[in-house]
């Protein structure tokens, strides 16, 4: 197992990044507080290199503050910087839009915290902006549902367990695993892959779900 560390120790480039992105915040006159989101998060603690950076954002879509920091770098005579936004796309599994730009050699995603909900027998769910709370519960197991608060420099666990499963190696769900599966069963194989990926142990009640006939017949 791994050493998990307690705190999230930033790169040069990753401060200078961060710095960028609050004072562009604080420039537009913004209020939105900036999470690092899901496989970042794991990463750093797991000690590991993490090239792509997923930025939650509480008020704000991705493209809405995709321009405030170009406007922020262009006030400052710096190079803008090309988004690339990703419409959503359900039937492709893409539920939510997303900017993606490069600053300071580092891609970033830019996401709304969100909330979903889903239709009976249907795999495309309702998207709506959430709380950070319900953001956390909608993501596929708790080691991938951690933030970094990036206004505050603290990481958040708002399922309660992810800390506790990436440092057991546990893979879980941060719902019930049937409810989260009947969701999306493309989930299980993600399970799997963690697992074997990392050497962590699959957790009971997520492989009864997995068996469950309701499961693997969709």
């Amino acid at each position: 197992m791994p050493m998990i560390k307690d705190t999230i120790e930033l790169t040069e480039e990753e401060a200078a990044l961060f710095k960028e992105l609050l004072d562009a915040t604080k420039a537009a006159d913004l209020s939105t507080t900036l999470r690092c989101a899901g496989g970042w998060v794991r990463d750093k603690l797991m000690g590991r290199t993490s090239l792509d950076i997923d930025i939650a954002l509480d008020n704000l879509l991705g493209r809405e503050f995709a321009d405030r920091i170009n406007e922020y770098l262009k006030a400052h005579g710096e190079e803008t910087h090309h988004v690339a936004v990703i419409m959503s796309n359900p039937e492709q599994s893409k539920h939510l839009e997303t900017a993606r730009m490069k600053i300071r050699g580092i891609w970033i995603d830019l996401v709304n915290l969100r909330s979903e909900e889903y239709a009976h027998h249907s795999r495309i769910p309702t998207m709506t902006f959430g709380t950070p709370e319900e953001d956390a519960h909608r993501r596929d197991f708790t080691i991938n549902s951690l933030f970094y608060n990036i206004n505050t420099g603290v990481i958040e666990d708002f399922t309660k367990q992810g800390l506790a499963d990436l440092r057991d190696g546990i893979i879980r769900t941060p719902l019930a695993p049937k409810e989260t599966f009947l969701d999306d069963p493309l989930r299980v194989l993600r399970a799997v892959r963690f697992a074997s990926r990392f050497g962590f142990e699959l957790e009971e009640g997520l492989l009864e779900a997995a068996a469950d006939d309701e499961v693997s017949i969709i």
